[in-house]
């Protein structure tokens, strides 16, 4: 359930020295943490957390529709890249966080306003140095999939190479 005391903002980096990628999802599950701004836009929040798992809930609002009175596509893979990076994050050590490469989804069946509460269940798949591999799925309140996709995520920070400033090869010149 949504945190009474939820508050929406960006998390400050002092509040999260030395904690995991876990420990700080936890505290923005439990509302010790503030929850992202488009959490709050989009009528999402983090439900649970633990290691390579996240799950996101979410209300469709009647304000999420496309022309149709279907919920846009674009909420539910809000969903997906939410719990697949949340389940990807958990993993992290310290001072290390990650971003989504791409996501991918397939919508199974439609929804609605009236659709009622949707839980996306983020599960790590794989799991290289650089790399971090996720799935979800979209499920109405009687289980039914009503999403499902992947993300491969980047892993930042650490001893990451890519995180190095890049030296200009010997020789190359700027030609602008």
């Amino acid at each position: 359930m949504r945190p009474a005391n939820v508050t929406y903002g960006v998390v400050n980096p002092d509040d999260t020295v030395g904690l995991t990628g876990k420990e700080i999802l936890q505290r923005i599950s439990d509302g010790r943490l503030p929850a992202p701004p488009i959490a709050q836009t989009l009528n999402l929040w983090l439900a649970e957390v633990d290691d390579g798992f996240a799950v996101f809930e979410g209300d469709p609002a009647p304000e999420f529709q496309h022309p149709f009175g279907l919920v846009h596509g674009g909420w539910a893979l809000t969903l997906i890249d939410s719990a697949t990076t949340c389940a990807a994050q958990s993993l992290l050590p310290p001072g290390v966080g990650c971003t989504t490469i791409e996501t991918k989804g397939n919508f199974s069946r439609p929804i609605t306003k009236d659709s009622g509460r949707v839980r996306a269940e983020g599960r790590v798949v794989g799991r290289g140095r650089r790399i971090i591999s996720a799935e979800a799925r979209v499920l109405d309140s009687c289980g039914r999939t009503l999403a499902h996709g992947t993300s491969t995520i980047m892993v930042l920070g650490g001893d990451a190479a890519e995180d190095r400033p890049v030296k200009p090869a010997v020789g190359a010149a700027d030609k602008t």
